[in-house]
């Protein structure tokens, strides 16, 4: 089982995990063999966040309650907080997670953060355009790795720009290989596309009730 431990924090924005939560949480797209996937909300503390929506999240656990094993997956969304210290634990524990062959999928903000911490150094990554990171990270040596695109697979770390949240999410499902390829594809093209068409045939890949 994927145990997928969201962190939150104050400013979270909410609307990069949206696509990627709702599906491994539901699982209403599942190939009929997948993996169980458990989606916790996982933060510094259990007090109250609240997302940049204005969302209030109680966390369903602390960061010292993360599995640290390869079956483990860690989602850090974006966010205006990223720059205070005191996030410093969790990019820990995304390095022994990575370390361990677990899997780490950052978004906007939070690839800043893992810049900072020398993560994307030796990883093919994206963030928000080239010379973002630069930017927010003089310490930064990864431009060699940088791939201007909307989202990024490096092995066990996924990386994704503001604007590549329906990627991203289609990226770590594959990775987790929790849908059918077929389905995936037409998951991706209906909501990146809004044509019907992809609708009816993604609804012809899920496996009939009598399966």
């Amino acid at each position: 089982m994927f145990t997928v431990y969201v962190y939150t924090l104050d400013t979270m924005a909410d609307w990069e995990i949206g696509y990627v939560t709702a599906e491994l949480n539901s699982g209403r797209f599942f190939k009929k063999d997948a993996p169980d996937v458990s989606v916790k909300t996982v933060g510094i503390s259990k007090e109250p966040v609240k997302t940049m929506g204005g969302l209030s999240i109680i966390p369903d656990c602390v960061i010292e309650d993360i599995a640290v094993n390869d079956k483990s997956v860690l989602l850090l969304p974006g966010g205006n907080t990223w720059e205070e210290p005191k996030h410093g634990i969790v990019i820990k524990k995304a390095i022994e997670l990575l370390s361990t062959g677990a899997t780490v999928c950052a978004i906007c903000g939070a690839t800043v953060a893992l810049a900072h911490a020398g993560l994307l150094d030796q990883h093919p990554h994206t963030s928000n355009g080239a010379g973002f990171l630069e930017m927010f990270c003089p310490s930064y040596k990864g431009s060699s790795y940088y791939v201007d695109k909307p989202s990024v697979v490096g092995d066990n770390l996924i990386t994704a720009s503001a604007s590549g949240a329906l990627l991203w999410a289609k990226q770590i499902i594959e990775h987790l290989g929790v849908f059918r390829p077929d389905t995936l594809e037409e998951w991706y093209a209906y909501f990146n596309t809004g044509e019907a068409q992809h609708f009816f045939a993604l609804m012809q890949t899920l496996p009939s009730s009598n399966e």
